[in-house]
């Protein structure tokens, strides 16, 4: 395999992780913030133990499942992002020849 072709998927690799723990990061601000806004308003203790609760299973779950994907590309980043490469190279070729 070519350099430049481990080079590209090195590359693809490392964009898809960057967005994924963007999207996390994003998520998690998102929680927070409504966590924060829902328990000014909720005065139960019952329904915010259950906010607690919930929000951290959702982000537990969340991460959880975002390292999982992360290690698994990194895992089979030649097969992933190799055929992503063959089809987008074969995509321009024929954008060109047309």
């Amino acid at each position: 395999m070519s350099n430049d072709l481990k080079k590209r998927m090195h590359d693809m690799y490392l964009r898809d992780c960057f967005m994924a723990w963007f999207d996390v990061f994003l998520l998690w601000a998102t929680v927070i913030f409504l966590l924060v806004a829902m328990l000014g308003i909720v005065k139960d203790s019952n329904i915010r133990l259950v906010l607690y609760v919930s929000s951290f299973m959702l982000m537990l779950f969340n991460t959880a499942s975002v390292y999982s994907m992360t290690k698994h590309f990194k895992e089979d980043k030649d097969f992933i992002y190799g055929l992503d490469l063959k089809h987008f190279d074969a995509n321009r070729a024929a954008r060109i020849n047309h």
